[in-house]
């Protein structure tokens, strides 16, 4: 149904409708995932202590863990760690969410919000 996606070339994306979820591929779970504090807070991946204390030590402690690739203390985001296949760390082997209920702002209002807002990033053939 769906060709390889290219990400960085946003003229390709589609214009999302609810129906393109029905053939869900996950590729917008290919995206890099950046969270904030509360994100981590709600995932369980942080405490309460730490959600108020250092956020270069819940860094180091995550980035140790291989739960997050990266952060910035600039915007204070977090980029959350991928698969070897560059899916979200929270997918399962059929593709669907395992936090789905905890899931991140950022994965509650996509395609609202994104590289290209209203677009999915899926080719059609």
């Amino acid at each position: 149904m769906f060709n390889e996606v290219n990400f960085d070339l946003l003229s390709t994306w589609v214009k999302f409708r609810p129906s393109l979820c029905e053939s869900c591929t996950a590729l917008c779970c290919s995206l890099p995932l950046e969270v904030d504090k509360e994100d981590l807070f709600r995932l369980g991946l942080i405490s309460e202590n730490e959600l108020e204390g250092s956020l270069k030590k819940v860094a180091k402690r995550l980035q140790t863990q291989g739960l997050i690739k990266n952060f910035r203390a600039a915007t204070a985001l977090f980029t959350i760690a991928q698969k070897m296949n560059g899916k979200c760390l929270f997918l399962d082997k059929e593709n669907r969410c395992t936090v789905y209920e905890k899931r991140p702002r950022v994965c509650r209002e996509f395609p609202k919000i994104g590289p290209r807002p209203g677009y999915c990033p899926c080719i059609k053939k």
